[in-house]
């Protein structure tokens, strides 16, 4: 498996289908650490797809789409130490939303899932 070398995140990348999204919730390998949850599946293209999610209940929709922009960029910055043909699917729970914490939470997830090269 190769190193993704785009710092970019594109539309592509994405997990945008409701359908796919609910296949990795269903039937995704799961990893946890507290305040996140990891769901993985291998798939066909060369590179990876990732999707944010969070539960029901996250507090107003300003706190909703900072945490997901947070997000976003940790993933971006991450993106070139992970091995490549994954759907991934980031579900993340209320808490303290900072970049410190959200990037330590996805290393860690990344990690004990075998993805970080």
């Amino acid at each position: 498996m190769r190193l993704s070398k785009s710092r970019g995140f594109t539309k592509k990348e994405r997990v945008k289908q409701k359908k796919e999204i609910q296949n990795l919730f269903k039937t995704g390998k799961r990893m946890s650490v507290r305040g996140a949850k990891l769901f993985f599946l291998p798939s066909d293209l060369a590179f990876n797809r990732v999707a944010f999610a969070l539960p029901r209940g996250y507090g107003t929709a300003v706190q909703r789409n900072f945490a997901k922009r947070i997000s976003r960029e940790v993933y971006r910055n991450l993106k070139g130490e992970l091995a490549l043909s994954y759907d991934l699917l980031f579900l993340f729970y209320p808490g303290n939303d900072t970049i410190s914490i959200r990037e330590n939470q996805i290393r860690l997830l990344c990690k004990k899932a075998g993805l970080l090269c």
